[in-house]
């Protein structure tokens, strides 16, 4: 039988498909690399000649706008940073050493701090910790005004549990000093606006500003020593800074600002200032006696916060010093009972009849008596429950030591 009839074009027997020569793929492939990079080339010079800076022989400087009045508040702090500027001073400290294995002595530095000048006589008020090292007979300290006249100063007296000292210049050769305005801190609230002004890190007159974070404040000195009755401030306090006045904004001496609350050293939004107040006191011993001679009850009180949750007004006694003049004549602290409850201590409401608010009237009252003196003192015991009353106490006020 024969296979049907094939309509279609012959077919090759065997015949193999047509396929391009290696030489040719490989000039293709060669030909498509060199027109796309000679395109990336001509993008790229094209882009890059068309993103160069044109340069204008003609330019000129911009017009100034003008910036119009100062507000009030700018006008206010620069007011008052003129003003007091010239009562903050600079001080560095400086020892005398010789260098192993050779004769010759040289002035090391070995502290600094701020200060600001107390009285037409030349007094300088900054804190113990700045000028330690002088207070105990070892070392010069050198004070640099505004002006950056530079003179040497020497202690008059300091008083280290209120970390305070007063230096005095010597040789003074300027047309006079220049005290700062010094106000009073009994009557501070919380949220007012304050100013200090300082050297930290050696940056000279520097203005920073804040309000007023607490009051009542208690913290640990460098020695270990408590200081009670401190403002808080968010002002920026950095190492420099310590000595220097906290003013409120009238340009008055409120506080001097003594501490850093850090974990680094360095400024965290919390800093702390002795409240002028007991600067005032204080100060004033020291120019008189160049020592504080002043009698003390030996009690530490709650802070105002505590007072505020509680609903009370007065000191509450929280500790007691043994030995004290407060112990012997029988006020009671705060302590925890045997059933682990808090019983409250004695609530100082007054002293010699005359009122009570805080641990800083509590200072205050004390500095108008000598030791010795013995001084009436109003309770209330029992507070908050059924068995409060009053009692008066009569203590003989010892020397504090």
């Amino acid at each position: 039988m024969e296979p049907p009839p094939h309509n279609g074009p012959p077919e090759a027997a065997n015949s193999p498909r047509s396929q391009p020569s290696p030489v040719a793929f490989l000039r293709l492939f060669l030909y498509c690399l060199v027109a796309a990079f000679c395109g990336a080339w001509v993008i790229s010079y094209w882009t890059t000649s068309n993103d160069k800076p044109s340069l204008n022989p003609n330019a000129q400087p911009r017009t100034i706008t003008p910036r119009g009045d100062l507000a009030d508040d700018e006008e206010s702090t620069i007011e008052l940073f003129e003003k007091s500027s010239n009562s903050v001073i600079f001080i560095t400290t400086s020892q005398q050493v010789r260098m192993y294995g050779s004769a010759k002595i040289s002035e090391m530095a070995t502290g600094q701090g701020s200060g600001f000048v107390w009285d037409a006589e030349g007094h300088i008020v900054t804190n113990y910790h700045v000028v330690q090292s002088i207070a105990n007979g070892s070392g010069t300290a050198h004070i640099t005004f505004a002006d950056a006249s530079t003179y040497v100063a020497s202690i008059v007296g300091s008083s280290p549990e209120h970390d305070l000292a007063v230096l005095q210049v010597t040789n003074f050769q300027g047309e006079a000093f220049e005290p700062i305005e010094v106000g009073e801190s009994a009557n501070l609230q919380v949220g007012q606006k304050v100013f200090a002004i300082g050297n930290p890190f050696g940056f000279d007159h520097t203005l920073t500003t804040g309000i007023i974070s607490g009051l009542g404040r208690s913290i640990e000195a460098e020695d270990g020593r408590q200081i009670d009755d401190l403002i808080q401030t968010d002002a920026a306090i950095n190492p420099g800074n310590s000595g220097g006045p906290l003013l409120d904004s009238g340009g008055r001496l409120i506080g001097v600002n003594s501490a850093i609350y850090s974990p680094s050293g360095a400024y965290a939004g919390i800093g702390f200032a002795i409240p002028v107040d007991t600067v005032n006191s204080v100060v004033t011993e020291l120019i008189r006696h160049g020592q504080i001679k002043r009698p003390y009850l030996g009690v530490r009180v709650a802070p105002p916060t505590i007072n505020a949750r509680l609903g009370l007004e007065g000191a509450l006694v929280t500790e007691i010093v043994p030995g004290s003049p407060a112990e012997k004549a029988g006020l009671l602290p705060t302590i925890i009972s045997s059933e682990q409850q808090v019983v409250l201590g004695d609530l100082i409401v007054k002293i010699d009849d005359k009122p009570v608010k805080n641990f800083g009237d509590i200072v205050q009252k004390l500095f108008d008596h000598q030791v010795g003196d013995t001084v009436r003192v109003t309770v209330l015991r029992g507070l908050m429950t059924d068995k409060q009353r009053e009692v008066e106490l009569d203590v003989e006020l010892a020397e504090s030591t």
